[in-house]
């Protein structure tokens, strides 16, 4: 669908569920895209009573094969994607069927870096959740005083160097220090993307599991 919020036209996929108002969640693809993993989570989002909304930030592109998605993600244009991202909330709480007066953002890999910032991008946004997102920040420049009186989640890979990595203690650190609250859990012999159950070689059920069931929780609670 496409929606159109100050002066921009935004595109993605939508999830709501059948009846009731409700809260409402950003869905941040990984490097692949708007694939079918990512659709595949709002739409559980929406079955368990959120509203749902995953931004096309690379409008209509994907990809299947690691070159191509790398390739994709260093031509992202951050400054627009955070744009994007930021109408995106705006665009959800304009939504009669929304409930929340905030709402929350969530994504894995590069996803979990931009729902991270995010946080520091649109005061819309109140609550963040990333799944092992990236190591370093240099690109995105966060705003981190941005965070004060908001709350962020980091699910960590042990393949990834759990939460003692640099990039997941320069965002808890600095989230705290502004007035925010930063947790962080680690999950034991995972690999990056353990999320992802379209990629088995690194798919973790009972990590996944876990994380999701925090991710609902933390959701349900902040945005209530």
């Amino acid at each position: 669908m496409t929606f159109n919020m100050n002066g921009m036209s935004g595109q993605g996929y939508l999830a709501s569920p059948d009846s009731g108002s409700s809260p409402a969640v950003i869905v941040i693809q990984e490097w692949w895209g708007l694939v079918g993993h990512i659709t595949d989570i709002v739409d559980r989002f929406a079955a368990r009573g959120f509203v749902a909304f995953a931004p096309d930030l690379y409008h209509g592109q994907a990809a299947a094969e690691p070159d191509l998605a790398k390739k994709l993600m260093m031509e992202l244009q951050l400054d627009l994607a955070g744009k994007e991202i930021s109408n995106a909330a705006q665009y959800l709480l304009s939504l009669p069927q929304v409930s929340s007066k905030h709402v929350g953002a969530v994504g894995f890999c590069m996803g979990g870096s931009l729902a991270i910032w995010s946080g520091t991008l649109s005061d819309s946004i109140s609550a963040t959740v990333g799944f092992y997102p990236g190591s370093s920040w240099e690109r995105h420049a966060p705003q981190w005083a941005n965070y004060k009186g908001k709350e962020c989640m980091i699910h960590c890979a042990e393949g990834d160097g759990t939460s003692a990595a640099p990039g997941i203690q320069e965002a808890l650190t600095n989230i705290n220090a502004a007035g925010g609250l930063a947790q962080t859990f680690d999950y034991a012999t995972t690999q990056h993307a353990f999320f992802n159950n379209d990629r088995p070689e690194v798919y973790n059920a009972e990590a996944a599991e876990l994380a999701w069931t925090r991710t609902l929780d933390f959701f349900n609670e902040k945005l209530s």
